[in-house]
């Protein structure tokens, strides 16, 4: 009869399957919360694939501020140069005026989990661009 042996390096192993199975059910939990934020909070003026009263966020995710051609933009969002990623996405939804003055959202996420969340849903939409 062969004897099953578990050493370090079988251990270490299932050591990692298992956090990567968490990893991913964080961040799956993480993108399904930030869907029910936009939904309840930002799909009042925004949509995923439609400009309303805000541009459409759709790709936002590694899209430079300000350059979906069939919206109006403030002038100073117009000027700005950035990309959105996580920090920048961050600082908008915290404060916009802070990141961009005289921008023409009022809206912010006072929660840093909530951002977080959001930020987790745009980004796995990030593809559709």
């Amino acid at each position: 009869m062969k004897r099953i042996f578990f050493g370090p390096r079988y251990v270490r192993a299932a050591v990692l399957v298992l956090c990567g199975g968490l990893v991913v059910a964080l961040y799956a939990d993480a993108v399904s919360h930030g869907k029910e934020i936009f939904d309840g909070k930002c799909s009042k003026c925004h949509t995923l694939d439609k400009d309303k009263e805000g541009p459409r966020l759709r790709g936002v995710y590694g899209r430079q501020a300000a350059t979906v051609s069939s919206f109006q933009y403030s002038d100073s969002l117009k000027t700005a140069k950035f990309t959105w990623d996580d920090t920048a996405l961050d600082k908008w939804l915290s404060d916009p005026d802070k990141m961009v003055a005289d921008n023409d959202m009022a809206f912010h996420l006072d929660s840093a989990a909530d951002r977080k969340a959001v930020i987790a849903y745009l980004k796995s939409l990030a593809s559709g661009k």
